[in-house]
């Protein structure tokens, strides 16, 4: 039980940061719809805002995976304990939209779940090292 369960978080860890980088990579090269699949909607022909967000996105799945693949999994699930403010923050924006689209809201909620729920696993199920680090 406990390896099937350590399995699937390894692999909704990795889908999860994969999923990230595709998301801020749509950013980059299609702005627009990106930016209707998120949930708002930016009166500007400056794609700033889309770069800013993308690059975000790339470098949150980037630490998402960099952690798992090294096995710092103790270190993962502090990440994901942390990074929870940016798909709430996210949430929160959506919502807050003039006319908001409610369909558009249950992403960002259930990436507040993902994270919490494997941040947790992580954080309490990475082996203990003998150091003074926390």
């Amino acid at each position: 039980m406990h390896t099937t369960i350590k399995h699937m978080a390894g692999w909704l860890a990795a889908l999860t940061g994969i999923g990230i980088i595709f998301i801020g990579a749509r950013f980059f090269f299609v702005p627009v719809s990106a930016e209707h699949a998120f949930g708002i909607h930016v009166d500007a022909d400056n794609h700033a805002f889309h770069y800013i967000k993308g690059i975000r996105d790339i470098f949150s799945g980037v630490i998402v995976l960099l952690l798992l693949l090294t096995k710092e999994y103790r270190a993962l699930g502090l990440t994901l304990l942390s990074v929870v403010i940016v798909p709430l923050t996210d949430f929160m924006i959506v919502y807050q939209q003039p006319a908001p689209e409610y369909a558009k809201l249950i992403p960002h909620i259930i990436a507040v779940i993902i994270v919490i729920l494997l941040g947790i696993y992580y954080f309490f199920n990475a082996p203990k090292r003998n150091s003074h680090a926390i």
